[in-house]
Parts: structure tokens; sequence; C-alpha cells
């Protein structure tokens, strides 16, 4: 079997590596299955690629299935790294968090329930904001509800 046969055909693992690239909970196994894809040049894979680097919530993502699609010589536009929040609505999320906790609760506790509560909302923002999470996450926790509190 050539090379190009080879990359022409679905990797063996292709059934995992689908389930990895929709785990909206889990950026890094979406980023680890857009690596393992992007040795495959398939119809199958290109269409989970394209979506990945259309949609996905984490810049990151969006970033790596681009550069494999590129790679393959398709004619893709690079996603903005400008764009608006990635999740609606996360300050009401958070806001309802800080005030399920007692008042006298420490930033670990905050976070720690938000990502039980929000895996989701979490692993978006962990992935977009990188090193810069838990800056972002102290700020937003320590004005959650300042404005309504009167």
């Amino acid at each position: 079997m050539s090379q190009e046969e080879m990359l022409n055909d679905l990797p063996e693992n292709y059934a995992e590596l689908k389930k990895q690239a929709n785990r909206s909970a889990d950026w890094r196994a979406r980023l680890a299955a857009v690596e393992e894809l992007g040795r495959c040049d398939h119809k199958q894979v290109i269409d989970i690629l394209t979506r990945l680097m259309e949609s996905d919530p984490v810049y990151t993502v969006q970033q790596a299935a681009y550069e494999k699609l590129q790679a393959f010589g398709y004619q893709v536009k690079q996603p903005t790294k400008n764009k608006p929040e990635p999740f609606k609505g996360v300050g009401k999320i958070l806001l309802r968090i800080k005030k399920s906790l007692p008042r006298d609760h420490a930033y670990e506790d905050f976070k720690e329930k938000f990502k039980k509560m929000r895996i989701d909302v979490y692993d978006i923002y962990e992935g977009e904001k990188g090193d810069e999470f838990d800056a972002w996450l102290k700020d937003m926790w320590a004005s959650a509800g300042r404005p309504a509190d009167k």
C-alpha cells in the first residue's frame, strides 16, 4: 500500500477520534483528535476538521484544524482570534454559582464549584484564556454581583 493510499484511508481508531472531536467539555481531547485526524486526508476527516475550524469555541482547536486543512492543500479562511465572548451569559452563570456558596467562601471553592457545575463553560474559558484563565476567573469572581448588590 502506498503512502498516498494510507493517507486516504480512515484511521483504525476513527470512531474514537470522532468521539474525541465532539467532546464539548474537553478542549484538550478535541485538540488531540485534530492532531491525529490531521494525518489522514479523507472526506469524513476533512468534514470534522472543517467543523472544528469553523465552530469550535476554543481558538487553539480552530487554529490547529485550520493548519491541518491548509497542510492538505485546502483553501480555507483562517479563524479569527478576535471574537465575541465564547459563551453568552457567563456572568449570570458565575453569579449564580457565587450566590450558591457561603458568603465567606474562598476563590478556590468558587473555582471548584464552577468546574463541577458547568464543566462545559469552564473548559471553553480555560482553553480560550490559557495562562490568563485564573486571573480572568478571579476577576469575574471578585466582580460577580457587585452592581446588583445594594
